[in-house]
């Protein structure tokens, strides 16, 4: 089976002004392109040839791992961003209002640990053991490796931001937050209690 560099959930310049139609053309059309396509590249006429993305993000390690793990995250974090306002589930709302007080404290959890997180990475806002949590993964760490259901991400790689805001990561978290969150992607992960699935 050959994976698939999945199309993006909306228009290249759907997320302007706060993410620019050519950052999604380096970040999707090159940055994800290349994990797919060594990815392939390194499976072919082997035992790993004919699993999913998430099985060997599973098993793997080393740079086989990186490129599935990698390949996994993007595809995420491209749909826990959308174009149009949205907001959480009433069955979302009530877990962050119980795990988090508010929604604005749990935006303020999410703004911490991706800007303070330290070099490359990701911030997760995952349900754990029935409750919601805020944490971080370093480099190409995915959260499927564990038993914690993800339900969005923040993508706090240098290239997510560098063209936007230079080095200004806060400005990124703070665009994201403020105006790019998919709260229908975190309801239906949510609501469906199990990691999404990458499209083959």
């Amino acid at each position: 089976m050959t994976i698939s560099l999945m199309p993006l959930p909306y228009a290249q310049d759907a997320l302007e002004p706060h993410i620019s139609a050519k950052t999604l053309e380096i970040h999707h059309g090159a940055h994800h392109k290349t994990y797919v396509d060594k990815l392939n590249a390194a499976v072919e006429d082997t035992a790993n040839a004919d699993k999913s993305v998430e099985e060997i993000t599973k098993t793997a390690s080393g740079p086989l791992f990186n490129n599935a793990a990698q390949i996994w995250n993007h595809g995420f974090y491209w749909y826990s961003m959308s174009p149009s306002k949205t907001a959480p589930s009433a069955e979302l709302a009530a877990a962050i209002d119980k795990d988090f007080g508010s929604l604005d404290a749990l935006l303020e959890a999410l703004s911490n640990e991706a800007v303070n997180h330290f070099a490359s990475g990701w911030a997760w806002l995952v349900v754990d053991g029935g409750t919601l949590k805020v944490i971080s993964t370093h480099d190409a760490g995915c959260p499927i490796t564990t038993d914690v259901v993800p339900l969005l991400t923040i993508d706090v790689w240098e290239h997510a931001y560098y063209i936007d805001q230079m080095n200004k990561r806060p400005a990124y978290v703070k665009a994201v937050l403020e105006n790019l969150i998919n709260w229908d992607f975190a309801s239906e992960n949510f609501a469906r209690g199990t990691a999404w699935t990458y499209p083959a």
